[in-house]
Formats: C-alpha cells, sequence, structure tokens
C-alpha cells in the first residue's frame, strides 16, 4: 500500500482548514500558496472532499471552503479512503475476494489483519489529534 500525492494532499487541505477560523471561508489560492499545491490539482482535491460532504464550500466575495463539522469528527482513515479507495495491503483484500484459493490461502490470515490494523489505526487519528500533536504543519504529510 501506497499513497498517492492525492489522499496525502487531501490530508494536508483539510489539517489547513482546521486551523482556519472555526465557521470561515479558507479561499482556495491561499490554501494552494500555503501547502505548496498547484491550484489546478487542488480543485479537482477540494471537489471529491465536497462532494462527500467533509468541506463546505461557499461562493461569493469572501468565499472559499471551511470544515462541514467539528475537528474529532474526521479520521484519517475516512480521508484517505476517500482519496485513496481501498487501503487493502492486497489486491485480493479490495472488495470480495473471489481468489479461487481463498479458501486454502495460508498468508491470507496476515494480510487480513494488517488490513485491520491499518484501517483500524487510521479511523482512530482524527483531525484534532493531528493538530494536538503539531502534525498540522504539513510536515511529513
Amino acid at each position: 500500500m501506497l499513497i498517492s500525492t492525492k489522499g496525502r494532499y487531501a490530508l494536508r487541505v483539510m489539517l489547513e482548514l482546521a486551523q482556519g477560523e472555526p465557521g470561515e471561508c479558507m479561499p482556495l489560492p491561499v490554501i494552494a500558496q500555503r501547502q505548496g499545491i498547484s491550484e489546478k490539482y487542488l480543485e479537482s482535491i477540494i471537489a471529491v472532499l465536497a462532494r462527500a460532504g467533509l468541506v463546505e464550500g461557499q461562493r461569493s466575495k469572501g468565499g472559499g471552503y471551511r470544515l462541514s463539522r467539528e475537528l474529532k469528527g474526521y479520521s484519517v482513515g475516512e480521508i484517505v479512503r476517500l482519496t485513496e479507495g481501498s487501503l487493502a495491503p492486497v489486491s485480493c483484500l479490495e472488495g470480495e475476494n473471489t481468489c479461487p484459493r481463498a479458501d486454502k490461502c495460508l498468508s491470507l490470515p496476515v494480510w487480513e489483519k494488517l488490513d485491520t490494523l491499518i484501517n483500524d489505526y487510521l479511523d482512530s487519528v482524527s483531525l484534532a489529534d493531528l493538530l494536538a500533536e503539531g502534525g498540522g504543519n504539513g510536515c511529513g504529510i
């Protein structure tokens, strides 16, 4: 499993919005400049986040984007899965396992447990947790 730039940037965008004033909108060009992401690429990411209801957009003077709920209501897992799809470490765990060897695969339990660990961990970390840990500056994300 390798998280793409889209998944990493989506998390950075959410953290950038999380650091803004509650209820206030942040213009797309400001987010792009602060995070070093091209506006065009950011538009595609923010569209995914908006369609899923994670952010709200406001079109008007002083418009932009803001979070749609409290920080603790967003998990890293939700954000990354939204942009990446499955976080499964092996393809046979994506969707229904239709592998004809699944019933006798001795390694399948390892991959299932790893999949559970990955998802449980990412679901246990909220945007509020990251900001509390100082992870909101975009470094390492």
